[in-house]
């Protein structure tokens, strides 16, 4: 995993020096290319940087430890290696999971519908409020919509509405949002609630 590192850390530092080439700077097509890589392993390498801190650290703190002298010194870097210990193992597991293969279509558009089920004006409310999620999600993230096809009813009800969401990682974020989705209302001669 170290090797892994390093050579990403080496990489990342020849994408600087090329960035930086005048040569290079001229072609656009270049230059986006290897922004783009640099953006993909950027988080790996800060990640990366904060491994090697927290083992230089850790290596200085158990060092402390064995301190015979000033036994107060000693217990306190006693709580700092068990602090360390638990950042260390923290970043080695963020590590693994930034190392698993991404899906190659993570970072591509997404075309998204939503349709009202049963329930007439109530599930139609429900289905716009869906649509307002999904497009204040999509500003936050700042991925453009566009709206394809609605279909809407009165009362500000949708009865159906296809959208495109166009973005980095669009599809990451919205890939698992499949299947349907159900708000019941309890109705107001309930008086015992649910």
């Amino acid at each position: 995993m170290l090797d892994k590192l390093n050579a990403l850390e080496e990489r990342y530092e020849e994408i600087e020096r090329l960035l930086a080439n005048p040569e290079i700077s001229a072609d656009y097509s270049k230059v986006q290319n290897l922004a783009k890589e640099q953006t993909s392993i950027r988080g790996l390498v800060n990640l990366a940087k904060s491994l090697r801190t927290v083992t230089r650290e850790l290596a200085d703190a158990i060092a402390m430890t064995r301190d015979e002298s000033d036994h107060e010194l000693a217990e306190l870097a006693r709580e700092e290696v068990a602090r360390l210990e638990e950042q260390k193992s923290q970043v080695e597991g963020d590590i693994r999971v930034t190392l698993l293969p991404k899906d190659p279509n993570d970072d591509k558009s997404v075309i998204v519908e939503v349709r009202a089920g049963t329930g007439g004006d109530e599930a139609g409310l429900f289905a716009a409020e869906l649509y307002r999620m999904y497009v204040r999600y999509a500003e936050r993230m700042s991925w453009k919509t566009g709206v394809i096809d609605a279909n809407e009813t009165g009362r500000g009800a949708i009865k159906e509405i296809v959208f495109e969401v166009k973005g980095g990682g669009a599809y990451s974020r919205l890939k698992h949002e499949s299947g349907v989705h159900r708000v019941q209302r309890v109705p107001v001669t309930e008086s015992s609630g649910r």
